[in-house]
């Protein structure tokens, strides 16, 4: 039987035999390894680099393909004024404490997480409700991590560390020092009491020239580099929005305290959108294909009263009703949702949080989180902000180039105003320096007070202070109120922008670890159920022989499937066929083809899938057609198991 029914929930999770399988196979590893390392640094193995190579692949055709995205490739290195108008020099930043003592810096909110579901963890254990901690994996460098101690807690203050726990992301820095004293929470690895909260920001510093007159810094997202583009964009899209920017690339912060593998890094690969959209206009043309997509949702009300319980919802009704700001928005969290789904991610693990007030980004009018539940919690992997139109205009009043829209109107608006008329020859005559003051006064009055001067001018004179409180007299030879009509056939705006970020790396681990198990008869054989279309590696190629005769078949079925696209490896080593496949399938490769003697005489060969381990037989070029279509996802293995027959362990050879 060739479709065995597979129970991937036998044994559970083991962090330690995970993390040792990815260091054995080279998915990652510290970088600067043999120099001792550098905390939140990381190089990609052949396997890793190959897997986020695909995730890349597949996002691109899944936003950019599928939504004609224009994409960029902006640089890292990013002049100072850029992030002090962006308003990064100023806000991007995290509070950290330090330990009094020996000046150990810890991220608070972290800090104060951590500590609270150590002691909740305790309180579990002493109830007698929690399972015996696992042991630690000797070999393995210990992380630093909060030790949990049986101790039973009020139900009070069981209720208050959960609602706190709830509502962190909203704390500010005074509060999170307040909580540290309030509660007593101490750096964990010494007993030692912190300092008050302090901001740090996380952008690194840098200077461009030799002489480092330029000040920059390494960009921490890609955005900047979409905006600053933004007319050029525009131009390209024959000067029409909606329409959408997209850019993969290399990110930098210097976090506080990175300890949680891929999770928290200093330099990393984010994918990132820019969706420009009319503000009176945020709907989307293709919002009705993903209305009937359900998400997890957590919105911030539910946070704010102390719950995480996510409700199911529909984006349609989400939206409909308010709780999602808009279709554009909505659209994309249902399109981020399919995207993890696709890739491997395990949508009973997935939720999208809503940003609470307190945690908003500085650009965010309304944001959301896509984030997926592993061994360190709930994690964030993807940002879909509403950014309205606050980094356009920034960057345009800094700079005083036009970041703006300028939409040719159907029907033309026809409208009546009171308009200020000045006599400038008179004017400059009169008051001199104190005529462009006066100009400037009038271009901020509203129609009521135009009104009011209209009339003080119909009875001889009227008066207007200055903004330094002086009272200057005007008379009609001066100036003149007067009602013009005025026709508009352009209307210009400047777009709102919607963004979905999403951390590469983060993605990655978490794909990695939902995919992660052992066979039910020997837990020492690992296996990573990655999906065929972000697999390393498709299809192992296992000769039987390393006999020349086998030669000429191996390089036509490589040369046959590197036509197709796919990506096989040869494995000719001289270990055993089981042992090259349990090798394989720790290093998540979905299919295996093997190569023997029969092969050879009848041209045939068989077809392994990883997960069930079961076998299918046929001619060399049926099985490369099954192949190819399972690698795109064009069919399943239950589908090859009526194109193909089972293989029994025998084929035939005629002497």
């Amino acid at each position: 039987m060739a479709n065995i029914p597979v129970n991937k929930t036998a044994h559970p999770f083991d962090k330690p035999r995970f993390e040792a399988l990815l260091n054995r196979r080279f998915f990652y590893a510290p970088a600067f390894e043999i120099y001792g390392g550098v905390a939140g640094l990381y190089d990609y193995g052949p396997p890793g680099s190959s897997l986020q190579a695909n995730i890349i692949t597949e996002w691109r055709k899944h936003f950019i393909v599928e939504d004609h995205m224009l994409e960029i490739d902006s640089t890292i290195m990013t002049p100072a004024p850029v992030f002090e108008t962006s308003g990064h020099v100023a806000r991007f930043a995290d509070w950290m404490v330090k330990d009094v003592k020996t000046g150990d810096v810890l991220r608070a909110d972290h800090l104060v997480k951590n500590v609270f579901e150590a002691r909740l963890a305790g309180d579990q254990e002493a109830r007698g409700l929690a399972a015996q901690p696992q042991k630690e994996d000797e070999t393995k460098k210990k992380k630093k991590v909060v030790k949990t101690t049986a101790k039973q807690l009020s139900d009070d203050a069981v209720n208050e560390y959960q609602v706190i726990l709830a509502q962190l992301d909203n704390y500010s820095g005074p509060e999170l020092g307040e909580l540290c004293r309030k509660h007593d929470i101490r750096n964990p690895d010494t007993d030692n009491d912190v300092t008050e909260p302090q901001q740090f920001n996380l952008m690194f510093t840098s200077s461009i020239g030799p002489t480092g007159q330029h000040p920059g810094y390494l960009r921490p997202e890609t955005a900047q580099g979409h905006f600053l583009n933004f007319s050029r964009l525009l131009e390209f899209n024959n000067g029409r929005v909606p329409f959408a920017s997209a850019q993969i690339g290399r990110s930098f912060r210097n976090e506080i305290s990175p300890r949680a593998g891929l999770l928290r890094v200093r330099e990393f690969t984010m994918a990132e959108i820019e969706h420009y959209v009319d503000p009176e206009d945020k709907r989307h043309e293709r919002f009705g294909e993903v209305r009937d997509v359900v998400l997890d949702l957590l919105d911030r009300n539910v946070q704010a009263n102390g719950s995480t319980q996510t409700t199911k919802t529909r984006v349609g009704e989400a939206v409909a009703t308010g709780i999602i700001a808009n279709e554009t928005l909505g659209y994309f969290l249902a399109r981020t949702h399919q995207f993890l789904v696709k890739i491997g991610v395990n949508p009973a693990r997935l939720r999208f949080r809503q940003h609470m007030a307190n945690e908003m980004a500085h650009y965010a009018a309304d944001c959301w989180d896509a984030e997926i539940q592993n061994s360190y919690g709930w994690t964030e992997c993807v940002g879909c902000a509403d950014r309205a139109a606050y980094d356009l205009t920034v960057h345009s009043n800094k700079t005083g180039h036009p970041l703006v829209v300028r939409q040719a109107l159907k029907e033309p608006i026809v409208t009546e105003r009171l308009v200020a008329e000045f006599n400038k020859k008179v004017l400059g005559k009169t008051f001199g320096k104190d005529a462009g003051v006066i100009q400037n006064i009038f271009a901020e009055l509203g129609e009521s007070r135009l009104l009011e001067i209209q009339g003080e001018l119909d009875k001889g004179s009227t008066i207007v202070a200055t903004p330094d409180g002086r009272e200057l007299t005007l008379t009609p030879e001066v100036i003149t109120v007067e009602r013009k009509t005025f026709k508009q056939s352009i209307r210009e705006f400047t777009p709102n922008v919607i963004e979905p970020s999403f951390g590469l790396g983060r993605i990655l681990y978490v794909l990695l670890e939902h995919n992660f198990w052992a066979r039910e008869q020997d837990i020492e054989r690992g296996v990573l159920s990655i999906p065929p279309v972000v697999a390393p590696t498709k299809v192992l190629i296992v000769p039987l022989s390393a006999k020349e005769e086998f030669n000429p078949l191996i390089q036509e079925v490589s040369s046959k499937l590197r036509k197709a696209g796919i990506f096989s490896r040869v494995d000719d080593s001289n270990t055993s066929i089981g042992k090259r496949y349990a090798r394989n399938d720790e290093l998540g490769t979905p299919f295996g083809v093997t190569l023997d003697f029969a092969s050879v005489q009848n041209r045939t060969m068989t077809l392994r899938e990883r997960d069930t381990t079961g076998q299918l037989i046929g001619d060399i070029d049926d099985v490369i057609s099954v192949l190819i279509d399972l690698v795109n996802g064009n069919a399943d293995w239950a589908a090859a198991c009526t194109r193909l027959p089972a293989y029994d362990g025998i084929q035939a050879i005629i002497d």
